[in-house]
């Protein structure tokens, strides 16, 4: 496993006892926001995340972020398929050598344990469905300011389309990368839905059981940089959030290259809906 001192923004450890603490660092010049590093805390959950993905799929990751992107601002957009995809994106990450902040449902940060969990991570919460999720964009801002490597779902929710291909995306990833200027990474991952049931707990154990013995193969994939312009017109914002969703289906037609509509596996819990498709014919073949 990757040391956690080795992770992109890690703290280097220091066994010199007049080490100054970054607490007691010297501020930052007016004007200047200090580097985000990721806690130690969040490096440890990462170290675990690889374990967890272990234990049940045989985790396969290509691609990677630009060397000259790793040290932020840069913004990882993936695909949301199930509710193992944290997991995998972590385990992911930490392959990678990346420690990203994630974008996640306000439900987490209000959550007795999970929540204080996720502060400490330095994760950022999104209330959706309530007057303040324009916060969100505030918050994501500063991170990316601060050069953090910020992960988020640009679809924000697990995708209903019965194929399980990315929908039409919210505008505000969109948004955020013409705002601030830093550059969309597409991030596309196929497989965690087979691990944990939509409607986990329920059917959790069945399902996990499964994975344990047959391990299912879970791909992620790292495509090339998106950079848009400073246009924050609406139909810019429109022409970036497609482009977004497009790249994510791109990078993830090769990784299900035997389930080019449908999904081998169909959850029969799971809703379908096509109210939000994403309309992309040359990422969506039709079946031969």
């Amino acid at each position: 496993m990757t040391d956690p001192a080795s992770v992109v923004g890690a703290p280097a450890a220091s066994t010199d006892p007049r080490a100054v603490d970054p607490v007691d660092a010297a501020p930052e010049p007016p004007g200047t926001v200090a580097p985000w590093r990721p806690p130690r805390f969040w490096l440890a959950m990462m170290w675990v995340a690889r374990a967890l993905a272990a234990c049940v799929c045989r985790l396969r990751v290509t691609g990677d972020v630009p060397a000259d992107l790793r040290g932020g601002p840069v913004i990882l957009a993936a695909n949301h398929i199930g509710s193992f995809d944290p997991v995998v994106l972590a385990a992911a990450c930490g392959r990678l050598r990346l420690a990203p902040r994630i974008m996640a449902t306000g439900g987490l940060f209000r959550a007795r344990v999970v929540g204080p969990l996720m502060r400490r991570a330095g994760h950022l919460r999104v209330d959706r469905r309530r007057a303040t999720v324009v916060d969100a964009f505030d918050v994501a801002r500063e991170a990316l300011a601060a050069r953090s490597v910020v992960l988020a779902y640009p679809e924000g929710r697990i995708t209903l389309d019965p194929g399980m291909w990315p929908e039409r995306g919210k505008t505000g990833l969109a948004r955020l990368a013409i705002g601030t200027g830093a550059p969309v990474v597409p991030v596309a991952q196929w497989g965690a839905h087979l691990v944990l049931p939509w409607g986990a707990p329920r059917g959790m154990w069945r399902r996990v059981g499964w994975s344990v013995v047959h391990r299912p193969v879970v791909r992620v994939h790292v495509g090339a940089p998106l950079r848009f312009g400073p246009d924050a017109s609406a139909r810019a914002v429109r022409a970036a959030n497609d482009a977004i969703m497009d790249a994510i289906t791109d990078a993830l037609v090769p990784l299900r290259p035997g389930e080019p509509r449908l999904p081998g596996w169909q959850d029969p819990q799971r809703p379908l809906s096509v109210a939000r498709t994403h309309r992309h014919p040359a990422s969506r073949p039709e079946a031969g």
